[in-house]
This record gives C-alpha cells, sequence and structure tokens, in this order.
C-alpha cells in the first residue's frame, strides 16, 4: 500500500536530502563532541590528569572542525551561488588544517594506551556496551563514507563532515581496545602491549593517511 500524503512526501524528501541529513546529523555530533570535551577537561584539571586533558584536548579540536563546517554552510544560505564553493573551499581547508593540529594531539594520549597507561574505572558490563556502540558507530561511519565515495553529493563540506565522522569512529576503536585489553586482562602485560602497541600505530597511520589526504583535496580545490 502507498502512501501519497503529505507526510510521505516530507518523509521521502528526507530521505533523498543526504547534504541535509548530513548537516543535522552533524550538529548533534558537535554538541555531543562539545560535552564530552567539557567533561574531560573537567577532570583533567580536578584530578590533574595528563589522559583526560589531552583527550579533551582531541575532542575540542574535532569539535572545532565540525563547527567550522556548519557555520561555513550557515553563511552560504546568505551568499550568491557563484560565491559557495569558494567559501566551502576555504572552510574545507581551515577545517583540514585542524585535523592536523587533531593528530598532533593524539600522540600523547596513544602513547600512554600504548604503554597500558589509561585510568580504567569501569566493570566488564559497561566495556561490552562500549563495544557495542563502537561496533555500530564505525560500521555507520564505513557505510556513510563508502556511500559518499560512490556518490559524491557535491558538497565538499558534507563529504568532509563524513569522513571526519568515520576518523571519530577510529579513534573510538582505539579507546575501546586499550580499555577491554586492561579491563579484561589477563596478566600478560608484554604481550598486550605489543599487541596495543601494533594496532594503534597501525590505526593511528590511517587517521594520518586521511587526514593528509583531505588536506591534498583541499589545496587543489583553493588552486581551482
Amino acid at each position: 500500500m502507498k502512501c501519497n500524503g503529505p507526510a510521505a512526501g516530507a518523509l521521502r524528501a528526507w530521505r533523498e536530502d543526504y547534504v541535509r541529513r548530513t548537516l543535522l546529523g552533524a550538529e548533534a555530533s558537535a554538541g555531543c563532541t562539545a560535552l564530552f570535551a567539557a567533561y574531560n577537561g573537567y577532570l583533567g584539571l580536578f584530578h590533574r590528569s595528563a589522559w583526560h586533558g589531552s583527550i579533551g584536548v582531541f575532542y575540542l579540536l574535532l569539535t572545532a572542525v565540525r563547527g567550522i563546517a556548519l557555520l561555513a554552510e550557515k553563511r552560504n544560505r546568505t551568499l550568491p551561488p557563484e560565491q559557495q564553493d569558494r567559501c566551502r573551499s576555504s572552510a574545507f581547508l581551515l577545517s583540514a588544517g585542524l585535523l592536523l593540529a587533531l593528530d598532533l594531539a593524539l600522540i600523547l594520549p596513544i602513547s600512554m594506551m600504548v604503554v597500558l597507561d589509561k585510568p580504567v574505572s569501569m566493570g566488564r558490563i559497561p566495556a561490552i556496551a562500549m563495544a557495542a556502540y563502537t561496533t555500530w558507530k564505525i560500521t555507520m561511519a564505513s557505510l556513510h563514507l563508502g556511500r559518499q565515495r560512490r556518490r559524491p553529493c557535491g558538497n565538499t563540506l558534507a563529504g568532509e563532515l563524513r569522513t571526519v565522522n568515520f576518523i571519530d569512529a577510529l579513534v573510538a576503536v582505539l579507546t575501546l581496545q586499550n580499555t577491554l585489553i586492561m579491563v579484561m586482562g589477563t596478566g600478560e602485560e608484554n604481550g598486550m602491549l605489543s599487541l596495543s602497541a601494533v594496532s594503534s600505530g597501525i590505526i593511528y597511520a590511517a587517521i594520518v593517511a586521511i587526514t593528509l589526504r583531505m588536506l591534498k583535496k583541499g589545496l587543489q580545490q583553493r588552486k581551482t
């Protein structure tokens, strides 16, 4: 049975407007990320924790990257069409540069995770719940990134936001991996240390490669 009413039409328009869905999702993600940055910043100051402080800086930069893209799209609503691509290109290049700073901010928490120095105060049930959430997050980010590559929407900032979501998911995988190692470890620290170092290095290399690719794309668009 087909539905042809106003509600069905609005639902179809929502499904087809990929850019709008991306921007609304990014707004929600930016708000949650800002709260998480503030929470970790508070813990870092209150407990003098380098781990929480560095994670707070990472999520603060991640919020800034999403915020730049969202503000640029909001500004584009008041610009003539011929100026919108230039505005998107400038915002894309600036946020790609911030992603480099974000990669540098990851060095400290990753180093602490590699030597199993991350403070953990959770049991197995929260760790398993975190595993389920991270699996969902990396699956959705991968699906949306794949869709963006197969059928580009033509909006560079929407594509960037999907890529940023994928980087965010990779960092969640890093945190989950080391949390599970420390919560469910068997005491074989040497083996865990090697596993953590290798996997963390691979994931971090992937994050840096994605960032450099984005920066290169932004420079190319700036030239044209």
